[in-house]
């Protein structure tokens, strides 16, 4: 009976599912208010180009003065339209997707949205192609470090843009399906709580996205700073903006014990307090500052995710 019970529930579900796909398709869009709703969002994209455009632009005389010349404008490139054009893709593919969202469904109340992903290959993330990376460091394509830490490195996408130019990749994930991956690619993965106690010290740090998710992002900010190589190590920090901290624990959503406030209403403001209280108060300084989207892949609802990031590049206080 109880077997009956669960394939009749998914056989609801997936049906659900496939008439919510089909009724947003505009050939079977039949309500005026659905057929509405529907040529809105066709007009929407069609406008996207130059929607896009927005997710880059600062007004530089907002900034704080020190951080004017600093700001370097980046723009859409093919490595970006080429991200969005395979999201858009992998949206479309109905019975992937329906399989996605069932097994999030079901799985999501144990385990966490990363590891999910983890687990079906998807959710990849994308903050700068190359060209914007080289652009940002100001180094050369052809350029070569020594030794790369990515923390919270996820499945790896954006450690292979950086990657390419260490001889020595290391990574950190709390996801354990996330840590199959990035053993895959041949990264090593180091203890998210014990990175900073091997000895090493780093080129360059990544940490991408994840202050504002962090229990105790001083702390962290503090520990790469001590593990940067002396006079010529860098730190590459991505923040989401509005920044808006909150860490996971035990499947609430609960406020970190080190409360990083950041005053201001827009992106420039943010970011100029930012560069002026945080990052002084832990001893680094802003070397190149920039203003990109944080992309994700979408589901059969939506063909991708995009919040606000602000880059920089940060170096230790001498």
């Amino acid at each position: 009976m109880k077997t009956a019970v669960f394939v009749a529930w998914i056989a609801f579900y997936v049906s659900v599912l496939l008439i919510a796909r089909r009724m947003w398709t505009g050939k079977y869009v039949r309500s005026p208010l659905a057929r509405a709703l529907f040529v809105n969002m066709v007009s929407e994209d069609a406008t996207a180009a130059p929607e896009t455009q927005e997710w880059y632009r600062c007004c530089p005389d907002m900034l704080g003065e020190a951080l004017r010349p600093l700001f370097v404008q980046s723009h859409m490139d093919p490595d970006t339209r080429a991200f969005l054009k395979r999201s858009e893709e992998k949206s479309s593919w109905l019975f992937t997707q329906l399989y996605h969202s069932f097994f999030s469904t079901v799985f999501s109340p144990i385990i966490s949205r990363t590891s999910i992903n983890g687990f079906l290959g998807r959710g990849s993330m994308f903050v700068f192609s190359g060209d914007q990376f080289h652009r940002l460091l100001q180094i050369s394509p052809d350029w070569q470090g020594h030794r790369l830490l990515d923390l919270g490195a996820g499945d790896g996408g954006v450690t292979e843009v950086m990657g390419r130019h260490f001889k020595e990749v290391y990574a950190t994930e709390v996801s354990t399906p996330m840590k199959w991956h990035l053993h895959k690619k041949n990264y090593r993965v180091l203890a998210v709580d014990g990175w900073q106690d091997t000895g090493f010290q780093y080129d360059l740090i990544s940490c991408l996205n994840l202050l504002d998710r962090c229990d105790q992002p001083l702390t962290l900010l503090r520990d790469i700073r001590r593990s940067l190589v002396p006079g010529t190590g860098r730190l590459l920090l991505a923040v989401v903006l509005p920044f808006q901290p909150y860490v996971e624990m035990g499947g609430r959503w609960e406020r970190p014990k080190e409360y990083v406030k950041v005053k201001g209403k827009t992106w420039e403001e943010q970011v100029t307090n930012l560069s002026n209280q945080v990052f002084q108060e832990v001893g680094f300084l802003v070397e190149a500052v920039t203003r990109l989207p944080y992309l994700c892949e979408g589901d059969m609802y939506k063909d991708y995710y995009v919040l606000d990031d602000a880059v920089f590049v940060l170096k230790p206080k001498e």
